[in-house]
């Protein structure tokens, strides 16, 4: 069975179909501002009105918690290695369902490990791509037993408290990051989690294979956005995606003052990398 995966609409429109991909552990609304930026920009300059679409994850939003069913395998410390190829067809069934057969692909962080799943799987439904504040290693050792650790605290106490770090800032974070409206936003999507559904992700991404030998085959128009703070991807290692990118033709905007939350701390940047990848894409 594929699993289902809900849906936003910002927009309307014909033509390719701009598909925003969100980050762990919140829901689609880290898109709101990017994408009211991209729709508003567009129509200032006379661009026709193409479809701006943001599915929710699995566990986020509108997208229930897959059954062990659909979920797969499990593997013996708890992660799911097939969890992320199931999801990705549950965003190609999506784009198909709503009368598409090809999208530009933008993903952050988490998102990003949906972009490439979708180049590895479906490269036909890959007219561009975007990977925002991400990577395309697999989890190994502490990384990956952190993500197992999380999940099993979110599952034994029902609660979201595991990932409330999230929302915290640090001297080092940028000034967007440490603002109080945004740090009282982030609090707020956080509390509107599921802890079951928090826990499916992270073990979802637990378990998710290496996708570094996807990079060199991607052909589409890509973009990468990587904010200049950001502490998990900061620019020198997007740069080696880019770097591994050899097939195609590949734009790099770094963001200044900018964290790990691209598209939620600077929406308007992102959104101005994301309308040259759309006009790349139809040239």
């Amino acid at each position: 069975m594929t699993m289902h995966i809900g849906n936003t609409t910002y927009r309307d429109g014909f033509g390719i179909p701009l598909v925003l991909v969100h980050a762990f552990p919140i829901d689609h609304r880290m898109w709101d501002g990017c994408a009211k930026t991209v729709c508003d920009l567009s129509a200032l300059n006379d661009i026709p009105p193409f479809p701006v679409f943001a599915p929710e994850m699995p566990g986020a939003g509108s997208s229930g918690i897959p059954a062990m069913a659909d979920t797969g395998p499990v593997d013996a410390d708890g992660a799911y290695p097939q969890a992320l190829e199931r999801m990705t067809e549950g965003y190609a069934s999506l784009l198909k369902s709503l009368g598409y057969d090809r999208a530009i692909w933008v993903g952050l962080s988490m998102g990003g490990y949906v972009a490439l799943m979708m180049q590895k799987l479906h490269p036909e439904m890959v007219a561009g791509i975007a990977l925002c504040d991400t990577k395309s290693q697999a989890d190994a050792g502490h990384s990956r037993e952190h993500r197992l650790r999380i999940a099993s605290e979110c599952e034994d106490t029902n609660s979201i408290e595991p990932v409330m770090g999230f929302a915290a800032a640090t001297d080092r974070d940028s000034t967007v990051k440490r603002s109080p409206a945004f740090i009282a936003k982030f609090t707020a999507w956080l509390h509107d989690q599921s802890p079951a559904g928090v826990a499916w992700r992270e073990r979802m991404a637990a378990g998710r294979p290496d996708l570094s030998d996807v990079l060199p085959q991607i052909t589409a128009p890509a973009a990468i956005v990587s904010g200049e703070k950001d502490p998990s991807s900061p620019p020198e290692e997007m740069k080696k995606l880019q770097d591994a990118m050899i097939s195609t033709a590949t734009s790099f905007t770094v963001i200044e003052d900018c964290g790990h939350f691209s598209a939620s701390e600077h929406p308007g940047q992102v959104a101005r990398a994301l309308l040259e990848l759309v006009g790349r894409v139809h040239e």
